[in-house]
């Protein structure tokens, strides 16, 4: 089994920057050829989409409150995954995690994500 490990979440400032790491260790193989995606859960709400990439990074998706902000990236050679998140709003405060993608829908395990606060 693949694990997921999310890093590099913490508190920062309305119009901060934050990037995101999600990094695979275990069996990485069975993430080849996947697509990753990020989400999120902020309290009290259901966990969301936020932005997918393909195993090549030539194909990228993006929530629409997230679009022009976010940008996911992959390093495949390194089994992770970024967020690079800029001009953050206290709206995206949340637990972020990743997972893989398999039409659409996160297939894997969820793992212990990690927190996103955006003060204002």
């Amino acid at each position: 089994q693949v694990q997921l490990v999310e890093s590099g979440g913490g508190l920062v400032q309305a119009g901060g920057s934050l990037r995101l790491s999600c990094a695979a260790s275990g069996r990485t193989f069975s993430i080849f050829g996947m697509t990753m995606g990020w989400f999120r859960q902020a309290p009290g709400k259901e966990r969301e989409f936020v932005a997918s990439i393909n195993w090549s990074g030539g194909s990228t998706g993006y929530a629409d409150s997230v679009k022009g902000r976010f940008t996911i990236s992959r390093d495949n050679a390194k089994n992770t995954v970024y967020l690079q998140m800029n001009s953050l709003k206290p709206e995206d405060t949340a637990v972020y995690y990743c997972n893989t993608v398999l039409h659409g829908t996160p297939i894997g395990s969820w793992a212990q994500g990690t927190q996103v606060t955006v003060s204002s």
